[in-house]
């Protein structure tokens, strides 16, 4: 296929900047056919030798979802003392939107990944980046269709695996919150929130050697 045309070109870097880790939603359902487009996008990932590791699992019972919401909060203390002098100001932060998103989805690394080894032997954690991209389809696609979405780390991946059912061998590894939002925020949260600030690229991008950024010095 040709190059895109300009608009088509523009809409990609424009979901990509645009992107957004939401915290705030309006808990209205998404609609079904949405939903799986969304999921079709998330499919569509690269994956280290096609081994497709991801799977994703879709909450629909309230009680479940207030058990992951539990989940979250228990990290999410722990964190906090684990922060020291920070753990006053982190608890001040919104990290999740799990009571209030239309959909809360699990991405999960699968069971029985020692059998991939094409582009695993030397660097197992292949797998990993796979479900990675698939989360970012997810994300873009959905911020393309108007909907926000958050990633939240802040869990105990073996008690959600037991909370989930889940074989030995697989893994959560993001509780992904979907839905209608009023708005994206203008820039990301943890900036507006004086958490961090995003660094400069140039700063990121090494010239032939490790920490060469290329600048000249006089």
């Amino acid at each position: 296929m040709k190059r895109f045309s300009p608009p088509e070109i523009a809409a990609v870097y424009r979901a990509i900047r645009e992107r957004r880790d939401m915290r705030h939603f309006r808990p209205d359902p998404v609609a079904p056919a949405l939903l799986a487009r969304l999921l079709a996008a998330a499919h569509q990932a690269p994956s280290v030798g096609l081994m497709q590791p991801w799977r994703f699992i879709r909450v629909a019972e309230p009680a479940l979802r207030r058990r992951i919401h539990q989940l979250v909060e228990d990290e999410r203390r722990r964190t906090a003392e684990a922060l020291g002098a920070r753990g006053a100001e982190f608890l001040r932060l919104k990290v999740e939107g799990i009571l209030a998103c239309g959909e809360l989805l699990i991405a999960a690394l699968m069971d029985g990944r020692e059998t991939h080894i094409f582009g695993r032997r030397t660097l197992p954690e292949m797998d990993l980046a796979s479900v990675a991209c698939a989360i970012q389809n997810l994300w873009l696609a959905a911020r393309a269709e108007g909907l926000g979405m958050g990633w939240v780390s802040l869990f105990d991946p073996q008690a959600l695996a037991r909370l989930l059912a889940m074989p030995e061998g697989a893994k959560p590894v993001a509780i992904l919150c979907l839905g209608h939002v009023d708005a994206f925020y203008s820039a990301p949260m943890l900036a507006r929130a004086g958490w961090a600030q995003v660094g400069p690229l140039d700063e990121l991008v090494y010239h032939d050697r490790w920490g060469d950024t290329g600048r000249t010095t006089t």
